[in-house]
């Protein structure tokens, strides 16, 4: 019989996660990669090369079809030896970011933009993160890498969903209302759409009921309302952050982080083992709290409780936290080795981009953080941190020229390349 994911069975998994999270609390720094500031140069020079090759194909504004196909070719090219000098990536592992994850991307915003034209580049960026961790399920549960139409309606959800219940300029009555009708529809109630939005997200839920027959599927669909309920008490939280401890942040945390992955892993498989529901969970955990590191400066200046805005409140360096986080990585991946399905190089691909998620922020939020640490934290990337700071700020001032290649992408290198056939909102 397969497994039905109620809430009893959510705060169940929640209170496993904890345990796993608090027996890393007093371990120190693991092992890893360690780079010299020599190594780091030699990095950060393919870095500066990868981005003027792109930057170089971006200004010769190609005009035909053809000639930006070939530029698509070319800075798909540079991107992988950047990938194998900065990175230390083996052919396998650059061949998995190229050949499959690249082209989940570009696959998943063409659609999207057809979907709905008004998505933004922000939008479809956060739903393409969304499908790569869907995506980077797919092998270790046994199926091969590719967008789905469950994939596709699950990661679009996000800007549709929660992007509106975050938002400050909407209205709590209006929230709720929203809430509950999305909730009914989740549940499978066949409701009349209210508006464009509500007519978007029906019709991405209509996307996971075409490929996960309820019936059939019943796990799918408790996926989706356990993240939905998780989501709805991340929000009232901001109404009283300061009454909330840091047990119950950190169990919100992981509610909600646990469930989407759980969703992830639901939509690229359908149904789960013993095993796959852990792992799945305690990823969603990890990239969570990894999202809450990144974001303690956007949190504490909105009022969001999480593990790293409140110790940062109170001018507690993030030391602890990072190290236990850094820690909790280790368990996460020592869980998915146990996984029958994926190869050695996609497991260290993950791995990877979960300690880079985390160091990355800490080169990003030094503030928060002794001196000591930072300096230790430095050499377990490949890249300085000056650096990184550096090219983000560069990064954002060519925001214009960024749009253009993102636009230069969406472009599909061939008629009907293998993009199923999708449905659209009926009052778009």
């Amino acid at each position: 019989m397969q497994q039905l994911y109620s809430w009893s069975w959510v705060e169940a998994q929640v209170a496993q996660t904890i345990e796993v999270w608090n027996a890393t609390a007093a371990l120190s720094v693991p092992g890893g990669p360690q780079y010299g500031r020599k190594e780091q140069l030699r990095r950060e020079k393919a870095y500066d090369e990868a981005l003027r090759a792109v930057e170089r194909e971006v200004k010769k504004n190609p005009r035909t079809r053809a000639e930006r196909i070939e530029a698509q070719a070319r800075i798909v090219a540079s991107f992988a030896e950047f990938s194998t000098i900065a990175l230390d990536l083996g052919e396998t592992a650059v061949h998995l970011l190229t050949n499959d994850f690249l082209p989940v991307a570009t696959r998943l915003a063409r659609w999207a933009r057809q979907f709905d034209a008004s998505l933004s580049m922000a939008d479809i960026i956060q739903a393409c993160r969304n499908a790569w961790t869907a995506c980077g399920l797919q092998p270790l549960l046994g199926e091969r890498i590719g967008i789905t139409p469950s994939i596709l309606g699950y990661s679009l959800l996000y800007p549709y969903s929660d992007n509106y219940l975050d938002r400050a300029d909407i209205s709590a009555e209006a929230k709720l209302q929203f809430s509950q009708r999305f909730r009914n529809r989740l549940r499978g109630e066949r409701i009349p759409a209210q508006g464009d939005r509500e007519a978007a997200v029906w019709t991405l839920v209509q996307l996971i009921e075409g490929q996960y027959p309820r019936l059939h599927y019943p796990q799918v669909f408790d996926c989706l309302l356990a993240i939905h309920r998780a989501q709805e008490e991340s929000i009232a939280q901001l109404g009283h952050c300061g009454q909330s401890s840091d047990d119950e942040v950190l169990r919100m945390s992981c509610a909600k982080g646990g469930s989407s992955v759980l969703a992830d892993a639901c939509m690229a498989h359908g149904w789960l083992t013993g095993e796959e529901r852990r792992f799945s969970f305690e990823w969603g955990v990890l990239l969570q709290l990894g999202d809450d590191l990144q974001d303690v400066r956007e949190d504490m200046r909105r009022g969001s409780a999480t593990l790293f805005s409140r110790a940062a409140t109170l001018g507690i360096p993030l030391d602890r936290l990072v190290i236990q986080l850094l820690n909790f990585s280790e368990q996460v991946g020592a869980r998915m080795d146990r996984l029958p399905n994926g190869t050695k190089e996609l497991k260290e691909l993950l791995r990877m981009s979960w300690r880079s998620l985390i160091i990355g922020a800490v080169a990003d939020s030094r503030e928060f953080f002794s001196p000591g640490f930072v300096n230790e934290a430095e050499r377990c990337s490949p890249f300085g941190f000056e650096y990184l700071r550096t090219q983000r700020v560069k990064l954002s001032s060519r925001h214009g020229l960024y749009s253009i290649l993102f636009d230069a992408f969406l472009e599909a290198p061939e008629d009907g390349d293998g993009q199923p056939s999708l449905p659209y909102p009926h009052s778009a």
